[in-house]
């Protein structure tokens, strides 16, 4: 238990907390005023008593000492997320926090720091992002033992607009990979099997099954401050996805003389496809003389898209795409299902039709349609049997 006491140095007046710690260490703090010792006596053995407990001086870590080995420690991370992390870091959050205690960091200063964030220009995206590394820091802060709560957490965030996405015909798909010149097959393969860039350009000979029209995406290539790093795909997860059988007519043409490890695609002097370097060399150009308006990314939505218009269910465009989730795939693609609920509906109620049919002999009733068979009588003056015999039930009898 904590105990507050008095103490005279000098003739002035302090009080003494002092308590415990958990691992039976004393600790103690003064205050000027008893009423301010005595509320931190009570929240000290508040924390004691509910596990909640924390080395006040272990919070006085600046947040700038503390985000260098967080970093560091972070072994999960792709190093495309990686990269994106440091840049946050470096322009987003160190100017502000970085001399900042991590235990005098607080609620509303965060809030204003998003604040200001949002104020300065930046994308709302990017303000989440910023805020959302800022938060993990401080998680793992709290677990730790630097501090005991995120401060960071419930901050009001500020709202990212759903950008729209841009689906092409077959058509127009056909006409763009004829405007890419060389680079024709690299559209189609995007258009149709919806890899995202990076996986296609780590495409492998030895991972396209021309026999089977399958394609196993199993790594993933970014492009890093200039430099070309290659790791797992983007859900870490190796996939398997269908190729046209005309796709794979014009892949076996295009593989001809290569080894199972040479890459499948490659920019015109034999080296590795960049995306900046691709739209430069033709794509730009291409979207720019037939007015599509749209990015190498779209060409994912329009696999999507023309797979869903082929018939395929959510489960298979999920593993086509590659997303964790059939959740995640309906969050993104839901207005691309939209139609299937008008088929769905449709079905439903012929299958019903045809149940009725079979259960009467009849088609659907019009209940307007029917004659009150009170007022048609039978020629033994008995009800024509259209209706039951019990006169409290008012509806006519569907099935005999």
């Amino acid at each position: 238990m904590a105990k507050v006491s008095k103490r005279v140095r000098d003739g002035k007046v302090t009080w003494l907390v002092r308590w415990r710690d958990p691992d039976a260490k004393q600790r103690s703090k003064s205050f000027k005023k008893k009423s301010d010792a005595d509320r931190y006596r009570t929240s000290i053995e508040a924390s004691l008593n509910t596990g909640s407990y924390v080395d006040p001086a272990s919070g006085r870590i600046k947040l700038g000492e503390w985000a260098d080995p967080w970093v560091k420690s972070q072994v999960q991370l792709k190093p495309s997320t990686r990269a994106r992390y440091e840049g946050l870091l470096k322009v987003q959050i160190l100017p502000t926090w970085a001399n900042v205690p991590l235990n005098k960091v607080m609620f509303a200063d965060v809030g204003e720091w998003v604040r200001g964030l949002s104020e300065s220009g930046l994308s709302p995206a990017t303000v989440r992002q910023a805020h959302r590394v800022m938060s993990l820091m401080l998680d793992d802060a709290v677990l730790a033992g630097k501090i005991a709560h995120n401060p960071a957490k419930r901050v009001a965030l500020p709202r990212v607009g759903e950008r729209e996405k841009h689906y092409l015909s077959s058509e127009e798909l056909e006409r763009l990979a004829g405007q890419c010149g060389a680079d024709a097959l690299v559209v189609l393969v995007l258009g149709y099997c919806g890899l995202r860039f990076g996986e296609l350009a780590a495409l492998r000979v030895g991972r396209v099954d021309l026999e089977k029209c399958r394609l196993t995406v199993a790594e993933s290539t970014t492009e890093i401050s200039g430099r070309l790093v290659t790791g797992t795909p983007k859900t870490h997860q190796i996939r398997t996805v269908p190729i046209l059988r005309s796709i794979a007519n014009e892949l076996a043409t295009h593989m001809e003389g290569k080894s199972d490890d040479d890459l499948v695609f490659t920019s015109p002097n034999g080296g590795p496809l960049r995306l900046r370097n691709f739209r430069r060399r033709c794509f730009d150009d291409a979207v720019k003389k037939l007015k599509l308006g749209i990015t190498p990314h779209d060409l994912r939505h329009t696999a999507a898209s023309l797979a869903v218009s082929a018939g395929a269910n959510v489960k298979a465009v999920q593993r086509m795409l590659g997303h964790k989730s059939a959740a995640m795939t309906l969050d993104i693609y839901a207005d691309l299902f939209d139609d299937d609920l008008d088929s769905v509906a449709e079905k439903m109620e012929a299958a019903r039709a045809d149940v009725h049919r079979k259960c009467t002999g009849l088609e659907r009733v019009n209940l307007d349609d029917v004659v009150d068979p009170l007022d048609v009588a039978g020629l033994d003056g008995r009800p024509t049997g259209i209706r039951t015999q019990n006169q409290r039930i008012k509806s006519p009898m569907l099935c005999r």
